[in-house]
């Protein structure tokens, strides 16, 4: 009985071992996924670094409506989580095209430009204008403020502002 046993593990052994399925190396998959998830986020501040809010209940056409919403400020339970907006502009008109989005200011910049405020303008730009034009990446949208006088600010890519 034991010899039998013994006998027919051993056929079975064999017979798994070459049925005929070759190993195989590692199977390519393409890119791991990367970046951020899909749709528009506004960015507000905290204390340090800036954190992305997505937009789930309104639709954003165009980049002027993703400045506006970013004026109105947080909602309430990210402005309870510290979130504030330190974006301060006049008058403006903003334009992108692929991975190039331009605003024109009516009125001098108040800030540094290296200042969060900058940095929620310019990663809400980014991400907005990545979202309306799919062919441009969040990472690669450069956003240049033209001032009514003196020099412009930028391009700035949002990569700059964030920490980390």
């Amino acid at each position: 009985m034991r010899a039998r046993a013994g006998t027919l593990a051993s056929v079975l052994g064999i017979a798994l071992v070459g049925c005929g399925v070759q190993p195989t190396g590692v199977v390519g998959a393409g890119e791991p996924a990367t970046g951020l998830t899909r749709g528009i986020r506004l960015y507000f501040a905290p204390g340090s670094g800036l954190r992305g809010v997505p937009v789930l209940d309104r639709e954003v056409k165009d980049l002027d409506s993703a400045v506006k919403l970013l004026a109105v400020g947080p909602p309430p339970a990210e402005q309870r989580d510290g979130l504030t907006n330190l974006v301060r502009l006049g008058g403006y008109a903003v334009t992108g095209r692929g991975a190039r989005v331009t605003v024109r200011l009516e009125d001098p910049y108040a800030a540094t430009g290296r200042d969060q405020g900058t940095g929620q303008l310019v990663c809400t730009l980014a991400r907005a204008q990545s979202v309306l034009d799919p062919k441009a990446g969040t990472d690669d949208v450069e956003v240049t403020l033209h001032q009514p006088e003196g020099p412009s600010l930028g391009p700035y890519r949002c990569a700059e502002f964030l920490d980390g």
